[in-house]
């Protein structure tokens, strides 16, 4: 294996134990229709930026502050956090996830700078909108060295199959079928993803 592999990570539901959104929604009122828009892209069957749009659209009367100190608070896998620390000039994370609300969320997790993500536009605490989605597929473009990627869900499926090593993660849900079709591995156990992980430096 490359000793120069670089490491690429979701953050719903792999990172976090929890999905961001709908953890959100749950305290606004509006988690059975976040629960639906983020399975029709868990599963693919709506294109990922209509889908996360949609979803942001619920949220967009909540005031940013509100929001951000909420996904702050979401529980993350430890141990897997630990090791992207340990190992920071070669871990990022690839998530959809606006910047303004999961900053305090990567600061916590001590991994402030190394995020790819979509931008939201604020002002008065309050979301104007979406200025970038995120295309996971054109990030990892970027990368010249050959990287291992760990995700669950159908966005996540075209940057695990480019994927030196791709790793369908199912520790917090089922893992998509377009994810199992393309991985070379499929976890379902944060200690065991660690441990293998290790073995990849």
């Amino acid at each position: 294996m490359p000793s120069d592999l670089i490491f690429l990570f979701d953050l719903d539901s792999t990172i976090t134990k929890q999905e961001i959104l709908p953890t959100i929604a749950r305290s606004v009122g509006k988690e059975e229709q976040m629960r639906m828009l983020t399975e029709e892209a868990m599963i693919g069957s709506v294109p990922f930026r209509d889908s996360f749009l949609s979803r942001v659209d619920l949220l967009k009367d909540v005031p940013v502050s509100e929001v951000s100190r909420a996904i702050a608070e979401i529980p993350v896998h430890e141990d897997l956090c630990r090791f992207m620390r340990e190992h920071k000039d070669r871990c990022f994370i690839v998530t959809g996830n606006l910047d303004i609300w999961i900053d305090g969320l990567v600061e916590r997790m001590g991994m402030k700078g190394n995020v790819y993500c979509s931008k939201g536009i604020v002002l008065d605490d309050r979301l104007l909108g979406v200025a970038s989605v995120i295309d996971k597929n054109l990030t990892v473009d970027q990368f010249v060295n050959p990287f291992v990627a760990v995700g669950d869900g159908s966005n996540d499926a075209e940057m695990i199959s480019r994927a030196q090593v791709g790793i369908g993660f199912g520790g917090v849900r089922a893992i998509a079928p377009s994810v199992l079709e393309v991985a070379s591995h499929a976890i379902y156990d944060e200690g065991r993803l660690v441990q293998f992980l290790g073995r990849l430096l």
